[in-house]
């Protein structure tokens, strides 16, 4: 399979994703707030695809967690059939989809950051390209509470369904804790493989 051929497969599956999620959502405000991130993402890959493409692992990346995004978007996190099963499995006291959701925001960010980084600038991989992978999603996920804290105070109780806090009264540092932890891991994990990923794309530019 070629690489136009699985991006578009990525295109369909999110595009499919979205449509349902829009289909009768828990209530609209809360699925524009939540789908939001990517109405202003998508843009952006597709007016930068011929000129700065990434690599398939991104791409990848980017559309899970879009997928994450869309369903809490669809069922509001604290409301979400996936959050309640892990609730039963694990026996939470909460619905926790929305960790996840955080936790990928530390996750596919760090990969998209470490790319930019190597093939735009010229720090050399090491300690501070990892810090900066790290620091620059958490600096995102920081500026993302202020966002949930500013649609609070302008439309109240509107927006509590955005918040999703459940109550928990160390939300927001939990949620930036697993940003963190999810930057840090996705660095471990996958280091090795999103140089591979990078290194196909300047081949298939050479060839």
């Amino acid at each position: 399979m070629d690489n136009k051929t699985y991006h578009c497969i990525l295109i369909g599956i999110v595009s499919i994703f979205f449509l349902w999620s829009a289909i009768h959502p828990y209530d609209y405000f809360t699925w524009f707030l939540e789908v939001a991130p990517i109405l202003i993402v998508a843009p952006i890959l597709f007016l930068t695809y011929n000129r700065f493409r990434l690599s398939n692992l991104s791409y990848t990346l980017i559309a899970i967690h879009s997928i994450v995004l869309i369903i809490g978007g669809h069922y509001t996190y604290a409301l979400t059939p996936i959050g309640d099963w892990m609730s039963t499995l694990f026996g939470f006291t909460r619905n926790n989809y929305d960790k996840i959701g955080h936790f990928m925001q530390g996750f596919v960010p760090a990969i998209i950051t470490r790319e930019l980084i190597i093939r735009t600038s010229p720090l050399k991989k090491g300690f501070w390209l990892n810090l900066n992978s790290i620091a620059i999603p958490l600096a995102l996920s920081a500026f993302y509470e202020f966002i949930e804290w500013w649609m609070s105070l302008a439309t109240g109780s509107a927006s509590d369904s955005f918040l999703g806090t459940q109550g928990y009264i160390w939300d927001t540092q939990s949620d930036m804790f697993l940003c963190f932890m999810g930057a840090i891991i996705a660095l471990i994990v996958l280091r090795k493989v999103h140089d591979r990923s990078m290194h196909h794309i300047k081949v298939k530019r050479n060839s």
